[in-house]
């Protein structure tokens, strides 16, 4: 696999966390945020392809049938409850809730990074050091992950409060598109 290939499939695998990113980074953005995330979502992407790698095809016939679908529910369900935040105590000033800690954070880097698992079924076939590959895809997503953020953070200033229903929505049609796709 060239280093082309390779940095090719660690943006493909990164879109995922860029978009999150993007979503967490309206709501909240500071620097424990941008760390705990970028952090865990690289570090995430990178384990992932290992794990895949070692579980090898036991693993792809169970959960390769099926990780569009725990991906997709965790992202509908997170998107369902930041849509219904969104539009309930509209008068009322929220605390807006921290997706970079406790279970927010480990079901959203589940969810960024089960495609990075199918990918490690066959990548140890393909690629003579996976730990190499794994190093990039997970930088690659960590990078994606911190652009996000930042992207999302001024997005905000330009959306305004209801930036928890746009995030809400994101995270249902990416749930959707990864349903689909």
């Amino acid at each position: 696999m060239s280093i082309f290939e390779i940095i090719i499939l660690s943006l493909a695998l990164g879109v995922d966390a860029f978009s999150i990113g993007i979503v967490v980074g309206a709501t909240v953005f500071g620097p424990r945020q941008v760390f705990r995330l970028s952090f865990h979502f690289g570090l995430f992407q990178f384990m992932m392809p290992l794990i895949g790698w070692q579980l090898g095809a036991a693993a792809e016939t169970v959960i390769g049938k099926y990780n569009h679908w725990i991906a997709f529910i965790i992202l509908f369900l997170i998107g369902g409850k930041m849509l219904v935040d969104a539009f309930t105590d509209m008068d009322i000033e929220r605390q807006v809730v921290d997706r970079t800690r406790k279970w927010h954070l480990v079901f959203l880097s589940i969810a960024t990074s089960i495609d990075a698992l199918g990918a490690g079924f066959g990548l140890g076939l393909v690629v003579e050091d996976l730990l190499s590959v794994c190093i990039v895809i997970g930088l690659t997503a960590g990078v994606m992950t911190l652009a996000g953020m930042i992207l999302g953070k001024y997005m905000k200033h330009l959306i305004g409060q209801r930036v928890n229903a746009l995030g809400g929505i994101v995270l249902i049609i990416l749930g959707f598109k990864i349903l689909l796709g």
